[in-house]
């Protein structure tokens, strides 16, 4: 770790942006639910998630693009992070809170969390948006302007 200040850095304003953008993908998700405690419930875990995954992702972005990267370095950084964190997560989730989803009868959820397999598609899905959204915002936010004046 050559930049200590900067993975410090963006690890916590990545932080910062994973839990507001994973509050909001979490709040927008629970409302499949169609009440308000599926919302919030929704929203907490989707903050907690966004917290951790805003942090990794940050620290990561610096890892792969450092201040040359830009925004593409890292939105494919959290990407792909966000997808393959997210998948690992959703395997452990757990059968009981598959059932009390199925139990709401809502057809949407019925078919999202089916199955294991389909439960952790869904969670790398949702996992990977933050990730992307908060990879660009630091990519974006670490990238220096070269000085192309300069004759090498």
């Amino acid at each position: 770790m050559k930049n200590n200040e900067l993975y410090i850095r963006s690890s916590i304003f990545g932080a910062g942006l994973g839990f507001g953008f994973g509050m909001l993908v979490g709040a927008i998700t629970g409302t499949l639910s169609a009440s308000w405690n599926g919302v919030l419930i929704s929203a907490l875990t989707g903050a907690a998630l966004g917290l951790v995954t805003g942090a990794l992702t940050g620290a990561l972005t610096v890892w792969t693009g450092g201040e040359s990267g830009g925004v593409s370095s890292g939105a494919y950084t959290g990407m792909l992070f966000g997808a393959v964190f997210g998948g690992f997560l959703g395997s452990f989730i757990p059968d009981s809170f598959r059932s009390a989803v199925m139990s709401l009868n809502i057809l949407i959820l019925n078919v999202l969390v089916e199955g294991k397999f389909e439960s952790a598609v869904l969670l790398s899905f949702l996992v990977s948006l933050v990730g992307t959204m908060v990879g660009s915002w630091i990519g974006g936010r670490n990238l220096k302007a070269r000085d192309l004046s300069k004759t090498s």
